[in-house]
């Protein structure tokens, strides 16, 4: 599957000053229209084999690093090129490793290929760059190393880097529109959360409390949602709130519609208030 994305981005490049200092911002600085392309993983496999060297470009900084493909039969196994390399893609990361994903874009020679990343070592590594193992690099329709399914989390910031996640959000049944905030929520993704939301919270301040969450289940398949415009669903879920701990809650989320023909929308402030995530005044 090929498909190609106009999208105008403007991208920061960074540099890497001298050892132990911060990144330093370029001037280059542009805004021109790329042409990204949505490649399925099987046309990626054969355009980017094993010991290719090509630049990953995060979509949300703009900072730009090399890796080298070293292995994956279902995703790109990576290595960041050099130590230089290892220091920018921690400092993607805020100097801390982690399993959240990331949307990119990965360049390889004239090409600009969506993808997405997680940020946490893992496994075996051959290059001396100071980065204890390896990560990955999913495309469309990549799956993980423990199963055949593809992760949703990747996948959405495979979108997001191709410029057609509201696309596909717009377009989502009601069960999958809530595992999507959810993975929004757990990835720290505003624009996921944002979009599939009735109000504009303080995101950054929610992501600031919520450390990790789980859908552990939901159940609309038997429901006839028809004309509704209101929808209360019973939800379980695990999560991590900043000084509790792991917590399991069993709640409503709420959805409403202005219309039969449009998206539904999660009540997402309703939801946190109720769970005492926010307060009311919040």
């Amino acid at each position: 599957m090929k498909k190609w994305i106009i999208v105008g981005l403007i991208i920061v490049f960074f540099n890497d000053a001298a050892a132990g200092k911060c990144l330093e911002v370029n001037k280059l600085t542009s805004n021109i229209s790329y042409q990204i392309e949505l490649l399925s993983w099987e046309e990626v496999n054969k355009l980017l084999p094993k010991k290719s060297i090509f630049t990953v470009i995060d979509v949300d900084s703009g900072m730009k690093f090399r890796v080298q493909r070293r292995a994956g039969s279902q995703h790109a196994d990576v290595q960041p090129l050099t130590a230089t390399d290892t220091k920018i893609m921690k400092k993607i990361y805020n100097g801390k490793w982690s399993w959240k994903r990331r949307a990119i874009i990965v360049m390889h020679n004239d090409r600009w290929i969506a993808a997405s990343m997680h940020g946490m070592p893992h496994g075996a590594g051959a290059l001396n760059n100071q980065f204890p193992g390896h990560f990955c690099i999913h495309f469309l329709g990549s799956t993980t190393h423990q199963s055949d399914n593809i992760d949703l989390a990747h996948k959405l910031m495979v979108l997001k880097a191709a410029g057609v996640l509201e696309e596909f959000l717009m377009n989502a049944k009601l069960e999958e529109l809530i595992h999507c905030f959810i993975t929004g929520l757990k990835q720290h993704d505003q624009r996921i959360t944002s979009f599939v939301s009735t109000e504009q919270l303080n995101w950054r301040e929610i992501f600031h409390l919520i450390e990790n969450v789980t859908l552990l289940n939901v159940k609309t398949k038997q429901l006839n949602v028809n004309d509704q415009l209101f929808l209360s669903l019973p939800v379980e879920v695990e999560w991590y709130l900043q000084g509790e701990g792991r917590t399991k809650i069993t709640s409503e989320l709420r959805l409403v519609r202005s219309s039969p023909y449009e998206q539904w929308k999660i009540a997402a402030k309703d939801f946190f208030i109720e769970n005492n995530v926010l307060q009311k005044n919040e």
